[in-house]
């Protein structure tokens, strides 16, 4: 599909840009520029596609999207390399998961082709916005909502798929330090049958009261419990968890259908692997986990995902107490596979598995 490229009436200053991206924090810088694709069943499906100024997107006020949530999007990085080159990282499977969750929501899937075409373009046109910090990359968010204007309970026959990107800096404020997370009583993620497996905005609209509460209680996120027995460990509010045991096995909840089929989860399974442990998915409940912090068997819990890469959990909290894993700092495969797997990234390690792609 040809892009149409659309002027943009006042780009950004370099001084102006080059002071934003000096210290960019997360999610808050945006490029100059978007991509835009419309789908219209209609019309034959995916059309009118565009690269234009980033700007507000027109929306009837009974777009379906509004009523009834018919919405996706993916969260994916581009990163600098020493030789001056942009790459991301597997963001093939970024399009399958992004396909994956639009069958989920009974939404048009995107070619994977026209994905990445997007995708690669929008970051080629705003590559200037690359932050030279340290960990310093351009955050990458497609997403797709149903823009049919319609009130009736049925998938709409008009989308239209947007990609934006935003300079970013370190997920969490602190940097990569040992994070404090607060386990739901009250609430779960998703239940068996529901849209846990897809990224999907509703999901994480419903973590936002617990998110809300595990702040209040001094802790930097919430981890979620099964919404049947309330007893096994799930996943954070975005992102996958680990469990480092002394006996050399490391254990990740199993995909049922209630958790995010995470891409660094993926890599890290290969990479923890690729180190001689024994990585097994399967359940592990809040019980187990306390217990085996305590008794010292689990030395270290790792949250993985997009955005934070890999992070250190230091300390788990709850009505009932709270206990610490390991010592509470930052473990020694916590830091072995954080450095790995940003050395890939931003190509200072070998890329083995042909997970890079140049842009």
């Amino acid at each position: 599909m040809e892009f149409t490229s659309l002027p943009h009436p006042s780009p950004t200053p370099d001084a102006e840009r080059n002071a934003r991206i000096a210290d960019p924090g997360f999610g808050k810088v945006h490029t100059d520029h978007m991509v835009v694709i419309d789908y219209d069943a209609e019309k034959g499906g995916w059309h009118k596609a565009t690269i234009g100024p980033r700007e507000p997107i027109p929306l009837d006020p009974a777009a379906s999207v509004l009523h009834y949530a018919q919405e996706i999007f993916e969260g994916m990085k581009a990163f600098r390399h020493e030789d001056g080159g942009l790459a991301m990282f597997r963001p093939e499977q970024n399009a399958r998961r992004f396909n994956a969750s639009a069958r989920r929501m009974a939404m048009p899937e995107i070619p994977e082709e026209l994905f990445l075409d997007a995708v690669k373009l929008l970051v080629q046109k705003d590559a200037a916005w690359m932050p030279p910090v340290e960990g310093g990359s351009l955050y990458i968010r497609p997403f797709m909502f149903a823009s049919e204007a319609f009130l009736g309970v049925r998938p709409a026959t008009q989308y239209k798929f947007v990609v934006i990107l935003v300079s970013s800096g370190n997920y969490f404020k602190g940097g990569v330090n040992p994070v404090k997370i607060w386990v739901s009583q009250d609430y779960v993620r998703a239940a068996p049958g529901g849209t846990g497996a897809a990224k999907t905005g509703g999901n994480y609209a419903a973590s936002l009261v617990p998110q809300a509460e595990a702040i209040k209680q001094g802790c930097d996120q919430v981890v979620f419990l099964d919404a049947v027995e309330h007893k096994w460990v799930e996943e954070l509010g975005g992102m996958n968890l680990f469990f480092i045991r002394r006996d050399g096995s490391v254990i990740t909840p199993p995909l049922t259908g209630t958790i995010l089929p995470g891409i660094t989860r993926d890599s890290l399974i290969a990479m923890l692997r690729e180190e001689g442990l024994e990585v097994r998915e399967e359940p592990y409940s809040i019980t187990q986990w306390r217990e085996e912090a305590e008794s010292g068997e689990l030395l270290e819990t790792l949250a993985c995902g997009t955005a934070a890469v890999v992070t250190p959990v230091g300390t788990v909290a709850s009505p009932s107490g709270e206990f610490t894993i390991g010592t509470g700092g930052i473990g020694q495969m916590a830091q072995k596979m954080r450095e790995q797997l940003v050395g890939v990234q931003n190509g200072r390690i070998e890329d083995q598995h042909g997970w890079v792609m140049r842009v």
